[in-house]
């Protein structure tokens, strides 16, 4: 049984503070997006209409409570559609052990801000929240891992500084390979944004043609390919698209075309549980919702009140985080040259050459020569504000500098780290390393706890105190602070929110 549409969905923004579900019933179906439809808007020079349409439809994807007839769930054994603990055990014909592509844990929700709700709908989750996976099929407790859930805001940003840190990955590469050839061996220093990823020697073997060996051993927190990887807790997804792709999957139960054709690979009787169109229109929705904000930038603009001490604080908070070390790591700024988000990508890296299932994107009507675009410094829908004198300005928006490009606070350097034994995690499925994690960004940290990566930690004070590994220096730095000086490095991380306006446009 495919998903039909009895009842088209009425899309439109959200309007307000704390955004609840729409009245759509679960018992109705949502219809497909069509790629088609936004390759064409797209052709006949409509982007901005393209754009706006799978904005409202990733909206309503995100907030639409999925029904078994649409393929929510998946045939987990033992007559049930969900659960919160990996089942390796059923290994029964189309039983959770069975599914296709294997399945991490699952699928434990009918609609995504079940998960991502705090402090508003699309942010962060509680430890109530926890997802609990096994990669392995060990079926072995100890071995799980468990995973915090993160905030969907701006998720634009994050890819497309990846995107261009690995632009300039590839390009020096690339010198070093044509010096290699002209002298026999070149070593380069790998630095993208400022972020040192390690060094990366090349050998010239044959000289006509040149031919050379590159040896990768001396690159540091970041794969062989130089793919910046800007998603997930080990950094192991490169793409807001191939992110929400395995969570749809894992966690929704809800298999995409792309992902496993015509297939039915979680044996709940139903396919086609999410179109092409569908996982373009969710890329680009969390792509372009509104960016974190600073409690500071609030007040100068006039939108809170912030009292003179705890702006003392903060500013004081921020000088202590960069004097012992927190902003070696997490990055507090970097500058983007061309803030245009594009679904698919058009680097190298960051589009499906193929879909998981062997299909040419192409085929479907992905297409790089008409993808749907928006500019971060202007288009995101959400938080356009009315100041107190009157003037519209843009909360929502990738904040810009004197020449025009996108300037991102995002406070990560997209680069994995050692956080030490204690924050390892029990197995290591992927062969990153069990201590090896994903700078985590900071941004809209002082509203989406509990934090790190299991949501171990209740306090940020806790959180700090957890770090290990490369950045023990660090926390130690931290733990010789005076308790008033420890005070405002808190208040500084608090100052950075998620924040959501009464009005959008």
């Amino acid at each position: 049984m495919s998903r039909f549409s009895r009842c088209p969905m009425a899309l439109g923004l959200c309007l307000s503070l704390c955004i609840g579900p729409r009245t759509a019933q679960a018992e109705e179906a949502i219809e497909p997006v069509r790629q088609q439809l936004l390759n064409d808007l797209v052709a006949n020079g409509r982007p901005g209409a393209a754009f706006k349409h799978a904005f409202e439809a990733g909206d309503a994807l995100t907030e639409f409570n999925f029904a078994a007839e649409q393929g929510v769930g998946a045939n987990i054994g033992e007559g049930r559609r969900f659960t919160r603990f990996p089942r390796a055990d059923l290994k029964g014909p189309g039983e959770w052990a069975r599914h296709f592509p294997a399945r991490e844990g699952g699928a434990n929700a009918t609609r995504c801000i079940s998960c991502h709700s705090s402090p508003i709908a699309n942010g962060a989750g509680g430890v109530a929240m926890n997802v609990v996976l096994d990669p392995n099929h060990t079926g072995d407790p100890k071995l799980y891992l468990e995973r915090n859930t993160t905030p969907m805001f701006a998720l634009g940003i994050p890819q497309r500084l990846a995107e261009e840190m690995t632009l300039e990955l590839y390009r020096q590469r690339d010198d070093a390979r044509f010096a290699a050839c002209e002298t026999g061996g070149s070593t380069v220093k790998l630095t993208a944004k400022g972020v040192s990823f390690g060094t990366l020697s090349v050998t010239r073997t044959t000289a006509t043609p040149c031919v050379v060996d590159i040896e990768t051993s001396g690159l540091t927190g970041i794969d062989a390919d130089l793919v910046v990887r800007p998603f997930g807790w080990k950094g192991n997804h490169a793409t807001l698209r191939s992110f929400t792709r395995a969570a749809a999957h894992n966690e929704l139960g809800l298999q995409g075309t792309e992902l496993v054709g015509g297939a039915d690979g979680d044996f709940d009787g139903v396919t086609a549980e999410l179109s092409v169109g569908d996982m373009t229109a969710l890329t680009i929705y969390m792509a372009a919702l509104e960016r974190p904000v600073r409690r500071t930038e609030l007040h100068d603009l006039g939108l809170l009140t912030l009292p003179e001490t705890q702006a003392r604080a903060i500013a004081a908070g921020e000088d202590r985080f960069a004097a012992i070390g927190c902003a070696s790591c997490h990055t507090p700024q970097m500058t983007l040259n061309d803030p245009v988000f594009r679904e698919p990508s058009l680097v190298p890296g960051y589009f499906d050459a193929r879909f998981p299932d062997g299909s040419d994107p192409t085929g479907h009507g992905l297409r790089r020569d008409t993808p749907v675009s928006f500019d971060m410094r202007v288009d995101q829908p959400n938080n356009l504000v009315m100041l107190d004198t009157g003037e519209a300005y843009h909360l929502g928006a990738l904040e810009v500098d004197s020449e025009g490009r996108g300037v991102a606070h995002w406070f990560t350097d997209f680069k994995r780290h050692d956080m030490g034994a204690a924050l390892s995690d029990p197995s290591d499925p992927m062969g990153i390393g069990a201590a090896m994690f994903l700078t985590r960004s900071l941004a809209g940290v002082g509203s989406t706890g509990p934090w790190l990566h299991d949501g171990r930690a209740t306090s940020l004070n806790e959180a700090i105190l957890a770090h290990g590994g490369e950045a023990a220096q660090t926390r130690d730095g931290y733990v010789a602070l005076p308790d008033e000086a420890r005070a405002e490095l808190v208040a500084f991380l608090k100052n950075l929110i998620i924040y959501q306006a009464d009005a959008t446009h």
